[in-house]
C-alpha cells in the first residue's frame, strides 16, 4: 500500500512514518511518500522523501498519484506563526489542503484522506466539556485555517472525492528538541528544558487548563483514523480525539515527582498575555466519547506521559 505523509519531516510526521513502516493495525505492508520542506530523517528503501511545498501545484501532482490509497496531511503553519504571518496560515492551512484534496479528487479513487486539526477551532464560551457538535468558532488564525479545512475535508467526502477523517489532536506533549511556533509549545518546554538542566519559563497562570496527549496515544490514533471502518462516522467527519484535562500546575507536578524538586525549580511564572489568552480560549476538555467507542486509545495521567518522555529520552 502507498500512503502519503504530509510534513513528514516533522517530529510526529517522522514518528508517524516509522509506525507505518512497522506495521500499523490494520494496514499492509506499505511505502511511505514522505514530503515536506526537509528531508525526512527516515532512513529506509521504502521510504521516498520528496521535499518541496504544498503551496506549489506541481509539488502537490508529483507527490500523490493513482496508487496512493491513504494521505496523511500533517504539514501546517503552527499557531503563532499563523497569527503573526497571515498570509503564509492561509496559503499553507488552507490553500495548500485544498490542493491535496484536488489532487485526490483528480485521480478519483476516492483515498482515505487523514487531516491533523486541532481543539484551536473551538473559541468562545465554552463548556466545561466541548462536544464534537458545538459550532465552530475560533479565535485564533490558526484556529479559523483548521476549521475550513475541516470543512473541505467533510463536503470532499460528502461529495465521494475523498473518504476523509479530521483528527482535533490536543496539544501534543512532550515533544522531544526545540521549541516551535506553536502558542502551545510551552506544554513541552516545562518539561523538556529543565529536564535537561534548563531554566524556563510557563508563559500562563498554574492553574491554566490544558487539554493534552502524549506523542505515542497520538500516533497511535492517528493510525487508527487511516485504517478504521469510517461507514460509522456518517456525515460527521470530525472527530475529537482523547486526552486528558490537566493544568500547567499539575504537569509541574508530575514533573517534580518524576524527575525531583531541582527540575520543578528551573520553571518560573511569567505570563505573556499573547499565549495565556489563546490557552485560556481553546477548551479545557472535549468529549472523546464517540472516538473511544471507535476503538481510539487515551493517555492515563499527567506522570504517564511524562514518564514516556524521561524513558524515551534515557532509551535515546
Amino acid at each position: 500500500m502507498k500512503i502519503l505523509v504530509t510534513g513528514a519531516a516533522g517530529f510526529l510526521g517522522s514518528k508517524l512514518v516509522r509506525a507505518l513502516l512497522d506495521g500499523a493495525p490494520g494496514l499492509p505492508d506499505v511505502t511511505v511518500v514522505a514530503a515536506d520542506t526537509s528531508r525526512c530523517p527516515v532512513d529506509d528503501p521504502r521510504v521516498q522523501s520528496r521535499i518541496g511545498t504544498i503551496v506549489d501545484p506541481a509539488f502537490v501532482e508529483a507527490i500523490i498519484d493513482a496508487d496512493v490509497r491513504i494521505v496523511y496531511h500533517l504539514a501546517a503553519v503552527l499557531s503563532g506563526q499563523s497569527e503573526s504571518e497571515f498570509d503564509t496560515g492561509m496559503r499553507v492551512n488552507v490553500d495548500g489542503t485544498r490542493r491535496l484534496l484536488e489532487a485526490c479528487r483528480a485521480h478519483g479513487t476516492r483515498s482515505r484522506f487523514v487531516f491533523s486539526s486541532t481543539v484551536a477551532v473551538f473559541g468562545g464560551k465554552l463548556p466545561p466539556v466541548v462536544p464534537e457538535t458545538l459550532a465552530l468558532q475560533p479565535q485564533t488564525s490558526y484556529g479559523t485555517e483548521k476549521a475550513i479545512a475541516e470543512l473541505m475535508v467533510c463536503d470532499y467526502s460528502r461529495r465521494g472525492f475523498v473518504d476523509g477523517v479530521a483528527c482535533r489532536l490536543a496539544t501534543v506533549t512532550v515533544r522531544p528538541g526545540r521549541p516551535n511556533s506553536a502558542l502551545s509549545s510551552f506544554v513541552s518546554g516545562i518539561v523538556r528544558e529543565p529536564v535537561a538542566g534548563i531554566d524556563t519559563i510557563c508563559p500562563v497562570p498554574l492553574d491554566t487548563p490544558l487539554w493534552v496527549s502524549s506523542p505515542r496515544t497520538v500516533i497511535a490514533n492517528l493510525t487508527r483514523a487511516g485504517s478504521m471502518e469510517t461507514s460509522a462516522l456518517a456525515y460527521r467527519r470530525a472527530l475529537n480525539l482523547p486526552g486528558i484535562s490537566v493544568t500547567a500546575g499539575d504537569m509541574l507536578d508530575s514533573l517534580e515527582r518524576l524527575a525531583g524538586r531541582d527540575a520543578r525549580a528551573r520553571v518560573r511564572v511569567e505570563r505573556d498575555e499573547r499565549i495565556a489568552r489563546a490557552m485560556l480560549g481553546w477548551p479545557a476538555a472535549l468529549d472523546a466519547s464517540r472516538a473511544l467507542s471507535l476503538g481510539f486509545a487515551a493517555d492515563t495521567n499527567a506522570d504517564a506521559i511524562v514518564q514516556e518522555y524521561l524513558t524515551d529520552i534515557r532509551q535515546a
